[in-house]
């Protein structure tokens, strides 16, 4: 039985000890110039301004998180339009109905003024 696990056993050692083993080379083996300029920090080229504890807006927050809902939820198109051929029409008026669901948010979250940048 453990015979089955030892290739996956194998693969997780090899893995892990590629990662330490770049890790450590890497440090010992790169080079280590610092100067003022490597330690600053980059924002876009530009010089950065304000300081790391800056507060933002929540509508940043709630605009960040609609489009990470609304985009995991396109990844449910892939394997319906994958089986398409197999689902037939249920799988058609199923899709419909989790498009119109998705809509219907898209619509609410609109109206809310959610999707307002001030």
């Amino acid at each position: 039985m453990l015979g089955a696990y030892l290739p996956i056993l194998l693969l997780v050692i090899v893995a892990i000890s590629f990662g330490l083993v770049s890790l450590v080379m890497s440090s010992i083996i790169g080079p280590k110039k610092f100067s003022a300029i490597k330690q600053a920090p980059y924002e876009c080229g530009c010089e950065p301004v304000g300081t790391a504890r800056e507060r933002f807006s929540i509508k940043f927050y709630l605009i960040a998180m609609l489009f990470i809902l609304f985009d995991i939820e396109a990844v449910f198109l892939y394997p319906w339009a994958i089986l398409y051929k197999k689902l037939g029409v249920f799988g058609l008026v199923e899709m419909g109905l989790f498009i119109v669901i998705l809509f219907v948010g898209y619509i609410y979250v609109w109206k809310k003024g959610a999707l307002e940048w001030e």
